[in-house]
């Protein structure tokens, strides 16, 4: 079993412990964040030989995740509290070093991030703008729903107009790297989660097989009040597999 999250704000460390205050014997291994991905891609790109820094709109899941592949990085936490004073002639600095910047759910985000970030894509020649996921909507409490990290990505891709590379779900980074380090064929992984926009079309158009949990997000009313995106199979909860 693996579990995959577009979740960046826990690394793979994290998430061990988290799995761990329930009880539960989860390897770090077979826990794959969007953070992880985020990290991966870099690694993947030989990212780090490049001599070139990231700067992160995100929390401290992608920090850890570079630091445990050595790419160094600027931003993510240490700027949650960075203010910008608008006065006449003023033009805010940026590292000109920065090759990628990557943005991840940010419950700290602020206009000097959105700053800074569009600064390093816009004047830095061939700056990655890379986004751990595109979710329009996240749920921290019970009680609503919360704006998802494509508000934070989104305000990115407003002032650069470029598109993000996704590495998250539904992309099929996490997926690749799965079926390609542990030997499995696609067709072979089974995708169970509560969402359809991303859990199902990540199954769906990277040749696995769906499972659509409706203890989440998506209702069965919702579910069949659409036909856009269909499970091949849907149950009340993973309950239901015992």
């Amino acid at each position: 079993v693996f579990f995959v999250t577009n979740n960046s704000t826990k690394s793979r460390k994290g998430y061990k412990a988290k799995f761990d205050s329930l009880g539960l014997n989860v390897n770090p291994e077979e826990i794959f964040s969007s953070s992880f991905a985020a990290a991966a891609y870099l690694e993947q790109t030989s990212f780090k030989e490049t001599g070139k820094k990231v700067y992160i709109v995100g929390e401290r899941g992608i920090q850890e995740e570079l630091d445990l592949i050595g790419v160094p990085w600027i931003g993510g936490e240490n700027d949650k509290s960075q203010t910008i004073e608008l006065k006449p002639g003023y033009a805010l600095p940026h590292d000109e070093d920065v090759g990628a910047v990557i943005v991840g759910f940010d419950r700290n985000v602020n206009y000097y991030k959105i700053q800074y970030a569009q600064l390093c894509i816009n004047e830095n020649p061939g700056c990655q703008f890379i986004a751990t996921n595109l979710d329009a909507v996240t749920h921290l409490t019970d009680a609503q729903e919360w704006a998802g990290n494509g508000a934070m990505a989104g305000a990115i891709k407003g002032c650069t107009g470029k598109e993000p590379l996704v590495v998250g779900k539904p992309s099929p980074l996490m997926i690749d790297y799965i079926s390609s380090k542990f030997a499995i064929d696609k067709s072979k992984i089974c995708m169970v989660g509560d969402r359809l926009d991303t859990d199902i079309v990540f199954g769906n158009s990277n040749g696995c097989q769906s499972v659509l949990t409706l203890s989440g997000v998506t209702t069965e009313e919702k579910y069949k009040g659409q036909d856009s995106i269909v499970a091949d199979y849907y149950c009340d909860s993973i309950a239901d597999f015992s």
